[in-house]
């Protein structure tokens, strides 16, 4: 491996499983060259979630690597800070009953053009816990037999943030008592329809498009109608097979694809501090 000024496009990339995810050594996210930047962009694509280890970021530094990778996006709730908008501080407090993200989901696939991408800094962890599961929808769609690959690639589903943005928990944060703050919005109530299965844009492969955090039911049925195959895909989209566990080290930059990735956050740390910030990139509708 080379020196960090003198990156090539030779990547030190350690798989963490079988399913999906690496560990990225050997790269200063500050001192990018086009190539190396390349790399990157092809180990995103190819692993679906990567953990850059070793970066020294502040907040502006974390925004202009994340406009490297693409146009970012605002959240249309959840309030970034005051000089840089687009940038999320993740901060749970030493005795937070939860943690920010908890839940299997796909960013923002609740609006009409859905993250395409999370880059996450690593400020502050906890000695143990806080840890994010991973999940390929790529396998869960491959894995699927061909009669409901067939049934499911005519299907459409409902995603709305009514039930997440509005849940019991969520009260304290629109009235600014918690570490992280929410802001009324109609986009809340909302909803947008999108393909349970869809095709990444980048890679050609087709992955499945629905999370228990923002599917609400298919287009055209009740949600009752819609739970029984809903709930059979929520378990299947994220068995342990399809998963990978990223641990949270100071200093460590996760980037994950939204088209073709759930994620999770474990609320298992709430005797310590823990501290992120969070990018988001805008993506395009779901084809």
């Amino acid at each position: 491996m080379t020196a960090m000024s003198e990156q090539s496009t030779d990547l030190d990339v350690r798989p963490l499983t079988g399913a999906m995810g690496a560990d990225v050594f050997g790269v200063d996210l500050t001192k990018l060259d086009g190539q190396t930047l390349v790399s990157i962009k092809r180990t995103f694509h190819e692993y679906g979630a990567i953990v850059v280890r070793n970066q020294s970021l502040t907040p502006s530094a974390l925004l202009e690597f994340a406009k490297k990778i693409g146009a970012i996006e605002v959240h249309p709730i959840v309030k970034g800070l005051d000089e840089h908008p687009e940038v999320i501080k993740i901060h749970k407090a030493t005795g937070d009953v939860a943690t920010f993200g908890v839940g299997w989901h796909s960013d923002n696939s609740f609006t009409p053009q859905p993250s395409l991408g999370s880059i996450v800094y690593a400020e502050k962890v906890p000695p143990v816990g806080g840890d994010t599961l991973f999940a390929n929808q790529y396998l869960a769609w491959e894995q699927l037999s061909g009669g409901m690959q067939r049934m499911l690639e005519g299907l459409r589903a409902v995603h709305s943030a009514k039930y997440a943005y509005t849940a019991p928990t969520a009260k304290d944060k629109y009235e600014g008592k918690t570490t992280i703050a929410y802001t009324h919005s109609d986009v809340v109530h909302a909803e947008v329809v999108h393909p349970v299965v869809r095709t990444h844009p980048e890679t050609g492969r087709k992955a499945i498009y629905v999370n228990p955090m923002f599917t609400v039911r298919f287009e055209d049925m009740t949600e009752d109608e819609s739970r029984p195959l809903l709930d059979f895909l929520f378990r299947h989209c994220v068995r342990e097979d399809f998963q990978c566990r990223v641990r949270w080290q100071e200093g460590a930059v996760t980037l994950w694809d939204n088209r073709c990735v759930q994620h999770t956050a474990l609320n298992d740390c709430q005797g310590f501090e823990r501290i992120l910030y969070r990018v988001t990139v805008r993506g395009n509708a779901p084809a």
